[in-house]
């Protein structure tokens, strides 16, 4: 399975930006689909997730403000997100849970970078 994040870019603070993971290969079936961020100099942390069933979860720092979702067809995930602060800058990137050849397995996309400024 490969990965592909892209909607990056560089913001004012205040303003939006859409990201978008498409995948391609053959899953059986996905677990979970996430986004996950990294500053610089500072760990991977994850952002949201959303399930194969559809439920999310938000790391409390972007709640009220980004939405994940997915595109159940394929294996594309979005990333909305609002009222982005410096705080937001980062590099993001993608990550499957999925079932493949009988396996449980992790993807990752290649990361898209987001710079927010003040």
């Amino acid at each position: 399975v490969q990965l592909q994040a892209f909607g990056g870019g560089l913001v004012q603070a205040g303003g939006s930006l859409r990201l978008s993971c498409a995948g391609s290969g053959s899953i059986s079936s996905i677990y979970y689909i996430s986004w996950y961020r990294q500053a610089p100099g500072r760990q991977r942390d994850l952002v949201a997730t959303i399930s194969g069933g559809g439920t999310t979860t938000y790391a409390d720092s972007v709640k009220g403000r980004f939405t994940i979702s997915r595109d159940n067809a394929k294996i594309t995930v979005y990333l909305q997100m609002n009222s982005l602060t410096p705080a937001d800058t980062a590099v993001y990137y993608c990550n499957v849970d999925a079932l493949l050849s009988g396996r449980r397995q992790i993807f990752w996309g290649q990361g898209t970078e987001v710079t927010v400024s003040s």
